[in-house]
């Protein structure tokens, strides 16, 4: 059965954050557990990422703030990972956050998965005309939420719907297709 793993940012995403009733609520969702929450380390999260991803390969990887940047930072690492597709909720521009610094620069490269940027018009971790570059430069369709602040919890997100609904949407991008049969069929009136 396919996973969706929940990728969360800075300061994880304890309830009632989407990301905490999403894993609540559907179980086929598994919160990865990226060790130091408050310190995050782009190495350790990219390999912990990286690991989570290869014991539930064929996974959708649905990430919040820092949590899709490091999505986007692992796709691009390592493009052989088994990924049916990303969900990338509000990212977080780590250039000049003394925090994420680490995370700086964003890589800018196609991921090379089905992939979607959700963002908000007044998003105080990232400008919007900045997530419509990175939406196309990572070959990602973009959502635009309006004036929907970071998509967190102090922004009225606690329980959200739409943010399964958008994963549902992607995973019908990346369903495999199956193989056309052909027939012999006769055009012809019957007799």
């Amino acid at each position: 059965m396919m996973k969706t793993l929940l990728v969360p940012g800075l300061d994880g995403s304890l309830a009632p954050h989407w990301q905490h009733w999403w894993a609540a609520t559907d179980t086929q969702a598994l919160m990865v557990d990226l060790s130091d929450p408050a310190r995050p380390d782009p190495v350790r999260w990219e390999a912990e990422l990286a690991g989570t991803i290869l014991r539930h390969p064929g996974a959708v990887l649905v990430g919040h703030s820092l949590g899709a940047v490091l999505i986007a930072r692992v796709l691009n690492a390592w493009p052989q990972l088994n990924v049916r597709g990303a969900l990338l909720v509000a990212p977080a521009e780590p250039d000049g956050q003394p925090r994420i610094q680490s995370f700086a620069p964003i890589r800018e490269l196609p991921l090379h998965v089905p992939a979607t940027v959700v963002a908000s018009r007044n998003d105080p971790w990232m400008r919007f005309p900045r997530a419509r570059q990175l939406a196309a430069t990572w070959q990602a369709d973009l959502i635009d939420l309006g004036f929907a602040g970071h998509i967190n919890t102090d922004a009225g997100f606690g329980p959200w719907p739409a943010g399964k609904q958008l994963r549902d949407d992607l995973l019908l991008q990346s369903a495999p297709r199956l193989p056309i049969r052909h027939a012999a069929v006769s055009l012809s009136p019957q007799r």
